[in-house]
């Protein structure tokens, strides 16, 4: 494997959101961690349930199937990215349309406490608070993070959370 790219001297937690909802949804995210977690740098620590989850955005398409990670990691912001873009290439995820249909999608959820506004890579996410397919994996690993002025535990028992099934099935790195 080739080195992922800059790297810092002190691991940070990054928390991550995968879906999937063409395939064999759980092969699928069950290969993205652990592609993420044989990544030098790159180390999960905890993970969520998997939920399978009613398509947001564009709705006419399968149900996904979600999860959250929290990874320490030596990877810089921008190397994390391309090691997640990376890892959704190589698992065939060709993007033609916004919120369509995906093999596997992996999004940066939080870095540390950093916050970072630059051309596609934006972190805290942005739509954290506004989905509940996040929200609700996101607050089994991280229910104290703040997402604005409310924590995750608080946000995800405000939003609507119709058509999100908790699957507890095991993870396998």
């Amino acid at each position: 494997m080739t080195s992922p790219g800059p790297q810092r001297a002190t691991p940070v937690e990054a928390i991550l959101g995968l879906g999937s909802n063409i395939g064999d949804l759980r092969v699928q995210i069950d290969c993205a961690v652990a592609a993420l977690h044989a990544t030098p740098g790159v180390r999960v620590i905890r993970h969520s349930a998997y939920y399978r989850t009613a398509p947001w955005g564009e709705t006419n398409q399968p149900s996904f199937l979600n999860i959250c990670i929290a990874v320490e990691t030596t990877l810089e912001p921008r190397s994390l990215l391309e090691t997640a873009l990376r890892i959704e290439r190589e698992a065939g995820r060709v993007r033609r349309e916004r919120w369509g249909p995906r093999i596997i999608d992996i999004d940066i959820l939080f870095y540390g406490d950093e916050v970072i506004d630059e051309p596609h890579l934006r972190v805290p996410h942005p739509y954290i608070g506004e989905r509940a397919f996040v929200l609700a994996p996101l607050a089994d690993i991280a229910p104290d993070r703040m997402v604005g002025s409310r924590s995750v535990r608080e946000a995800a028992a405000a939003i609507d959370t119709t058509g999100i099934e908790r699957l507890d099935w095991e993870v396998h790195l």
